[in-house]
């Protein structure tokens, strides 16, 4: 099967300047680029006034938790619908492989947030995935996910035994062709590896020539999982404990998502900025990747301290608790400069649809409660489950800038849910990267690079993220004209996105999605 693209104005994702002409793909790969092409086609396609990139990378993803589910493909439909081929997976500590398929804690494996259908070893993960796929998997060996396939969530320091078991995991991935590992340091049970454990992660990924992708301790100028008192910001400490397990290693690494939550958190962001660059230019291979949008999904439970939960009905409801309590969720607004109206519900529970999409003081107002009040009803009613959507990430000068940075990549960190509001993240962010482009007048080339060949180099996907002969067929076609994002309606489909190739299959084709499982398990090479 042959399919020319006529005279669009390529972006190869090189970020070279754009030029005019022609793209031929046969079958599964591309079969050659630029200028006027003169070929047997079965299908040709009119791309005069398109964009025609390479398919477009999502750097951080968490669907390798949805591509074995009975309805896999309501997953997968809204990042094909934004123009993505291929999602980097396993982040923050957590994959569905890494453990015995019989292991007691499997409902630990996710940390929560995502459930193994078929958890198991990397070759399980290989062969269930085979023509299962919606969109092309970068795989990465999450080491929360081993740790709790191993012990659930005991927080033990790991014994040179348990850690040499471990590490079996990390070996039968990373030599099936997994491109590397990742850490989660917020969550259970990854944050209580010791120094030992998480270093002798790390080399076990360097020794393969793999990335490591880190999910910092804290996200903010204030959290708690440093001493209140410090020299430096926790965001700053947070670095500064991924740049050490990089020195101490010489592992490539991959800072999740850097975003600095809270208003009382923007000022960092040149400091932050000048602690990347100094390590790039010490010769220490680290980066990262950012957002569209100015919020990101977060817990209930942000603000809501631990030495209340733990306190009985009882003893919850005296003034003494009840006063200190207030003046504790004070400080921790005030500290990082969030304001109620920064949380909007997503979900409490299925009797409670009505505040889906609220924030706390419309909600409040709406019943005559105070915002503390009310926060609290929804907390309890959730169960202490609840999830919300929480602003002051970014600002626009911050995403500018990080937009504009030479060591950013692009992704969504998002997954469609099965109750509540839908993250925006999932349906609409790279186009909103397009728009945002446009508006801050940096080149399409360069944005185009940075969703593929720049994140493809980043992980070591030799095959993919650049129009070239040889390389797979992987192609999103842009009418720049036309983009639109819908940020009132989360789970608005974007406009802009006319065809997406998987390799060679069109996926979405003039708008339309046609879908099939014509994706494909990347594997390090």
């Amino acid at each position: 099967m042959k399919t020319l693209f006529k005279n669009g104005l390529i972006l190869d994702g090189s970020g070279a300047e754009p030029v005019r002409g022609d793209v031929l793909i046969e079958n599964d790969h591309i079969a050659a680029v630029g200028g006027e092409i003169r070929a047997d086609a079965d299908e040709i396609v009119d791309a005069g006034e398109l964009l025609v990139c390479p398919g477009l990378i999502d750097a951080h993803s968490h669907n390798d938790f949805f591509y074995d589910r009975e309805n896999a493909e309501k997953y997968f439909q809204p990042f094909i619908e934004q123009g993505i081929t291929t999602q980097v997976t396993g982040n923050c500590s957590f994959s569905p492989f890494g453990m015995e398929p019989d292991t007691p804690h499997r409902e630990k494996l996710g940390g929560g947030l995502f459930e193994a259908q078929h958890p198991g070893s990397f070759a399980d993960f290989k062969a269930r995935a085979q023509g299962n796929l919606f969109v092309n998997l970068v795989p990465l060996i999450g080491q929360g996910s081993v740790r709790a396939g191993l012990t659930g969530y005991d927080p033990a320091p790991y014994t040179a035994e348990q850690i040499e078991k471990e590490l079996t995991y990390v070996r039968e991935a990373m030599e099936g062709g997994a491109f590397g590992g990742s850490l989660g340091f917020m969550y259970e049970p990854d944050r209580y590896a010791g120094k030992d454990e998480v270093l002798a992660f790390a080399k076990e990924i360097a020794k393969y020539g793999g990335i490591l992708t880190v999910h910092p301790r804290a996200c903010s100028a204030v959290s708690a999982d440093f001493p209140l008192l410090t020299r430096k910001s926790h965001l700053e400490l947070g670095l500064d404990e991924v740049i050490d397990i990089m020195k101490q290693t010489g592992v490539r690494t991959e800072y999740s998502h850097l975003i600095f939550t809270g208003a009382r958190s923007w000022a960092l962001k040149d400091k932050m900025l000048r602690a990347f660059h100094r390590a790039q230019a010490a010769g220490f291979p680290i980066a990262f990747d950012n957002y569209a949008f100015h919020y990101g999904a977060s817990v209930i439970t942000v603000v809501y301290p631990e030495w209340y939960a733990s306190l009985s009905a009882q003893e919850a409801k005296k003034p003494i608790n009840r006063l200190k309590l207030s003046m504790t969720i004070l400080m921790y607004r005030k500290v990082l400069g969030i304001d109620w109206d920064d949380m909007v519900v997503a979900y409490i529970s299925d009797d409670h649809p009505e505040y889906e999409g609220r924030t706390i003081p419309e909600i409040a107002a709406a019943e005559g409660l105070s915002n503390l009040d009310m926060y609290l009803k929804l907390v309890e009613l959730s169960g202490r489950s609840g999830s919300i959507y929480l602003g002051k990430y970014y600002n626009d000068d911050i995403v500018k800038t990080l937009m504009e940075d030479d060591l950013s990549v692009f992704m969504t960190d998002a997954w469609v849910v099965d109750k509540g509001l839908q993250n925006i993240a999932a349906f609409q962010t790279f186009p909103q990267f397009f728009l945002l482009a446009k508006r801050y007048g940096i080149a399409p080339e360069t944005i185009v690079h940075k969703m593929t060949g720049a994140t493809a180099d980043r992980f070591g996907i030799r095959d993919r993220g650049y129009l070239r002969p040889g390389y797979k067929a992987d192609l999103t076609l842009i009418d720049p004209n036309a983009l639109r994002v819908d940020e009132k309606t989360p789970d608005a489909k974007p406009g802009g996105i006319v065809h997406v190739y998987v390799n060679g299959a069109a996926v979405l084709k003039d708008g339309i999605y046609r879908g099939g499982r014509h994706g494909e398990i990347a594997l390090r090479k």
